[in-house]
């Protein structure tokens, strides 16, 4: 399966509990860390939830 690479660019200070725990449960921690994920379908509904804190990095 296809790999996606995943950077945090925004920070979670005033956000809902429930996108700090997506990002926690992305492996994101910290800004301007990258982690790779399968592409899957959970994995881009995690990301459609935080898109305004996240990016996809090509590569």
């Amino acid at each position: 399966m296809a790999k996606i690479k995943i950077k945090q660019t925004g920070s979670p200070i005033r956000r809902p509990g429930s996108q700090r725990k997506v990002l926690i449960g992305l492996g994101l921690n910290k800004m301007h860390r990258v982690v790779e994920h399968e592409d899957t379908p959970e994995i881009r509904g995690m990301i459609k939830t935080v898109h305004h804190m996240v990016e996809v990095v090509e590569g």
